[in-house]
C-alpha cells in the first residue's frame, strides 16, 4: 500500500457518497449571496476608500447591511480594525455585559483566548471581564449536545448573556450544527427573555444552508480571516444580530452616542465583499479537503471527529495523532505543502493565549487565515490534530500526500503493507 492508493481509494468513496452533497449546498449559499449583491446593487463606488471619520461610507455600510440579509439579523457590525475572531468576541462581551452580571457558557469551556478575556484561571490577565467584576459560569455539554435544563439552573438573576461556541475549538466534542441551538434559544426566550444568547460562529459560516441566527440566536460572531472572507478579506471581524444588541457593541467600539455612524477604510472595501462572493464555494474546498484528510487517516486506523460518514457542522478536522513526533510531523508536512513560507519548520512554542505549547503549520497568503489550509494541534494528550481550510480542494489533496509523506519518512507513520 502507497500513500496515492490510499488517497485515490478514499476520494472516489467521497466523490460517491458525500461530495454531491458539499456541491448542493455551495449552490444554495452561493444563490443566497448573489441574491444579497444584486438586491443592494452593488457596484464600484462600494469598493472606494474613505479617510477621516467615515460618515456615510456607502462600502461599509452596505456590505453590513448585505451580512444582516445573510445572517436574517435587523443589524450587523463589519469592521476592518477588528483584528481577530476572539477580538470580535471580546468586543461583544465588553459591549454588552456590565460589572456585577454574569455570563453562562452552554458548551463548557470556550477556547483557549476567549478565557483570557472572561479572566478564568487564577492566572487572569489585567483588564479581564473578571477584573471588572463579571462573573462566569460553565456548563459542560451532555453527550456531545448542549445541556438546556443544566443552562437554565445556571442562569441567576445577575445574568446577562448566555454564549455558545458552535465549534470545537481544541475540545474532542462535536461541532454544532444551526439548529443544535433551537432548544436553548427557545428556553431562554420563554423564561429570560432579558437574557442574550451569543453564537461564536468561527469556523461555521457557509458549512450548511443556514445559520445559528436562524434558529434564535440573537447574534453570531465570526472573524472575516475564515469562512466569510473567503481566503480574499485581509482582515477584519464581523457581528450580526438584533438591532439593539449590535448598537450597544457599536457603542464599545467607537464611543456611547456615536456606534456605527464612523469608521473609515483608506484600502478598499473590495476584498470583503469579493471574499463574501467567494465564501460558499471556498467553504466547500475546505469541507472536501477535510473530508478526504478524516477518510485517510481512518483507514490507517486514526480516530478522527467528524468521522468521514458525519454530516459537517464546521471546517475543521480533528484527527488524533497519538504522539507528539506524529503531530509535529504532519503539521511540518502541511507547511512544507504551503505556497507561502515552505522553506518554514514549525515546531511546538508557547503561544501566547495557550497553556500548552502548541505547534502550528500556516503558510498563507493571509497571516493567519486559517480558511487558507492549516493545522495546529496543543502537545498534550492525546496529541489532536485540528486541520482546517483549503482554499482549493486539490491543493489540500496534494498538501495531505505530502504530510503523509513526512511523517513516513520521519518514522512517526509506517503504512500497512496490504
Amino acid at each position: 500500500m502507497n500513500v496515492r492508493n490510499i488517497i485515490v481509494q478514499a476520494e472516489d468513496q467521497l466523490q460517491r457518497e458525500i461530495f454531491p452533497d458539499i456541491d448542493k449546498n455551495e449552490e444554495i449559499r452561493t444563490k443566497q449571496v448573489l441574491d444579497a449583491f444584486r438586491k443592494h446593487e452593488v457596484s464600484y463606488r462600494h469598493f472606494s476608500p474613505t479617510t477621516g471619520y467615515g460618515y456615510d461610507d456607502i462600502g461599509r455600510d452596505t456590505l453590513e447591511k448585505i451580512y444582516a440579509d445573510l445572517f436574517h439579523t435587523e443589524a450587523a457590525l463589519i469592521r476592518p480594525h477588528v483584528s481577530s475572531g476572539t477580538a470580535a468576541l471580546s468586543l461583544t462581551l465588553f459591549g454588552l455585559v456590565r460589572p456585577g452580571e454574569r455570563i453562562v457558557s452552554a458548551t463548557g469551556m470556550p477556547y483557549d483566548t476567549l478565557q483570557g478575556v472572561i479572566g478564568t484561571g487564577k492566572d487572569a490577565p489585567e483588564g479581564s471581564l473578571r477584573e471588572m467584576g463579571v462573573h462566569f459560569t460553565c456548563v459542560e455539554m451532555k453527550n456531545g449536545n448542549i445541556d438546556v435544563s443544566s443552562v437554565e439552573k445556571a442562569i441567576t438573576p445577575e445574568t446577562s448573556l448566555v454564549i455558545a461556541q458552535r465549534s470545537r475549538g481544541y475540545a474532542w466534542r462535536p461541532s454544532l450544527y444551526p439548529e443544535a441551538f433551537d432548544a436553548l434559544a427557545e428556553m431562554i426566550r420563554e423564561r429570560h427573555p432579558e437574557v442574550t444568547l451569543m453564537v461564536d460562529n468561527c469556523y461555521g459560516e457557509f458549512v450548511c444552508a443556514d445559520e445559528p441566527t436562524d434558529h434564535g440566536a440573537d447574534l453570531c460572531v465570526g472573524s472575516l480571516i475564515k469562512n466569510p472572507g473567503g481566503g480574499i478579506a485581509p482582515t477584519g471581524g464581523y457581528i450580526a444580530g438584533k438591532k439593539h444588541v449590535i448598537e450597544r457593541i457599536a457603542g464599545r467600539l467607537t464611543a456611547p452616542g456615536i456606534g456605527r455612524e464612523i469608521g473609515s477604510y483608506e484600502a478598499s472595501y473590495r476584498p470583503f465583499y469579493q471574499g463574501l462572493f467567494m465564501a460558499p464555494h471556498t467553504v466547500a474546498q475546505a469541507l472536501k479537503t477535510a473530508l478526504l484528510a478524516s477518510r485517510v487517516f481512518e483507514s490507517l486506523g486514526l480516530e478522527t471527529s467528524p468521522s468521514s460518514r458525519e454530516k459537517r457542522a464546521d471546517i475543521i478536522q480533528a484527527i488524533k495523532m497519538g504522539t507528539p513526533e506524529r503531530l509535529v510531523a504532519f503539521c511540518q508536512g502541511i507547511q512544507t505543502s504551503s505556497p507561502v513560507d515552505s522553506m518554514v519548520m514549525p515546531e511546538p512554542w508557547d503561544m501566547p493565549g495557550y497553556d500548552d505549547k502548541v505547534v502550528m503549520a500556516a503558510g498563507t497568503f493571509v497571516a493567519g487565515a486559517s480558511i487558507e489550509l492549516s493545522a495546529d494541534g496543543p502537545i498534550r494528550e492525546p496529541y489532536t490534530a485540528f486541520m482546517q481550510g483549503g482554499l482549493t480542494y486539490v491543493h489540500g489533496r496534494i498538501a495531505l500526500a505530502e504530510a503523509l509523506q513526512r511523517m513516513i519518512k520521519t518514522g512517526a507513520l509506517v503504512l500497512p503493507e496490504s
